[in-house]
C-alpha cells in the first residue's frame, strides 16, 4: 500500500481535467438515457442492439456479448431475458458449443434501431459533438485513444 509520503497527488490542472472528465461522462450518458426514454429503451438496451446490429448475423455469442458491453454474464442474461420479452433479442443454441448461446437480433429489434438510431444520433450531436470544434474534436480523440488503448489492454 502507497505511504502518505508516496502518493501523486493531482495538480490542479490534473484535478480539474479529471472532474470536468467525471462531470462530462455522467451528465453526458444521464442525457442520452433520459433520450431514449420514449422509446422504452436504457442505454444499455441501446448499446446491445448496437452491437447485435454490427456484428454478422446480427447474432452474437453471449460471453462476446458481455465482453464488448463491459456487464458481467449474469447481469447480461437479465438484460437479455427483458429484452427477449420485448421481443428486441432472442436466445439461439450454439451449434458448435452446447454449453454455449448467442443473443440474435429480431426482426422488432431491427425495425427498433432504425427507428432510435437517428433519435440517438441526434442527441449525441446536440450534447457533445455539436459543442466542439473539429479541432477540439481532434485533440480529444489523441488525448483519449492512449487511455482506452491502455485499459482495453489490461482487460485481457
Amino acid at each position: 500500500m502507497e505511504t502518505e509520503t508516496a502518493t501523486r497527488w493531482l495538480s490542479n490542472a490534473e484535478q480539474c481535467a479529471w472532474r470536468a472528465h467525471l462531470d462530462v461522462s455522467r451528465l453526458l450518458m444521464h442525457q442520452l438515457e433520459k433520450d431514449l426514454q420514449p422509446f422504452g429503451l436504457t442505454n444499455n438496451d441501446y448499446e446491445i442492439l448496437v452491437n447485435l446490429s454490427e456484428s454478422d448475423d446480427q447474432r452474437l455469442r453471449m460471453s462476446d456479448l458481455a465482453t464488448a458491453t463491459l456487464q458481467s454474464k449474469s447481469r447480461l442474461s437479465h438484460q437479455i431475458t427483458r429484452m427477449e420479452s420485448a421481443g428486441l433479442v432472442r436466445r439461439e443454441n450454439c451449434e458448435s458449443d452446447r454449453r454455449g448461446l448467442y443473443a440474435v437480433l429480431t426482426e422488432a429489434g431491427a425495425e427498433t434501431m432504425r427507428k432510435v438510431a437517428p433519435h440517438h444520433v441526434a442527441s449525441v450531436r446536440k450534447h457533445f459533438m455539436d459543442l466542439l470544434t473539429p479541432e477540439a474534436l481532434e485533440q480529444l480523440h489523441a488525448a483519449l485513444a492512449p487511455v482506452a488503448d491502455h485499459l482495453r489492454a489490461r482487460r485481457v
